[in-house]
């Protein structure tokens, strides 16, 4: 098992997983009309530095010489500076009309944005394996906690992260759905 930063190589597997991981934020973040368009949109993004979804905060998990699995994290001091590209093509191909981004992240925290695992490895420790090295990631940089959110129906993931350590800290919703905000002291 082996988990790393990931590179621009590996974006022909990190893109479907941040897509699943995602879901209908991907269309938000992106103002993509339909999936294809969203991953071509995702994996500029990826590409480029200074997003919340670019490779420099993705973590990957490789088995057999495949991504097995993909976190994203960052610091969430800096969640609207990575959120100003993603607002800046909004208005760019899309017009001045009013946008916004949720802010999930909070000052003081590091933030797991997304975490996904490919379907044929699941069960297999990895998305723990890639909380683990975000966790260390944050000690590393100073934080003393971490935060993500989930689904408000998705039971099996919301406890995955209580048994990881993880509280409910409050509600957000975003683009009409309700997501748990959970936090972590490190």
């Amino acid at each position: 098992m082996d988990t790393r930063y990931a590179t621009n190589d590996d974006a022909p597997a990190v893109i479907p997983l941040l897509q699943e991981a995602i879901g209908p934020i991907a269309y938000l973040l992106t103002g993509a009309s339909d999936d294809a368009d969203a991953a071509r949109r995702l994996t500029d993004f990826y590409k480029q530095p200074g997003n919340r979804i670019s490779r420099e905060h993705v973590l990957v998990n490789e088995r057999d010489g495949r991504v097995a699995g993909m976190l994203v994290a960052y610091s969430g001091n800096d969640a609207q500076r990575l959120d100003e590209p993603f607002l800046e093509r909004m208005r760019r191909d899309f017009g001045e009309a009013e946008r916004e981004i949720v802010r999930e992240a909070r000052d003081g925290e590091y933030y797991l944005d997304a975490l996904a695992v490919a379907e044929d490895y699941r069960g297999q420790g990895i998305a723990k394996a890639l909380m683990a090295a975000a966790e260390r990631r944050a000690g590393e940089l100073g934080f003393d906690r971490t935060s993500l959110i989930v689904e408000a129906y998705n039971e099996r993931a919301y406890g995955i992260y209580v048994r990881r350590g993880y509280a409910e800290d409050g509600l957000l919703r975003i683009g009409g759905s309700d997501y748990r905000r959970m936090v972590k002291r490190l």
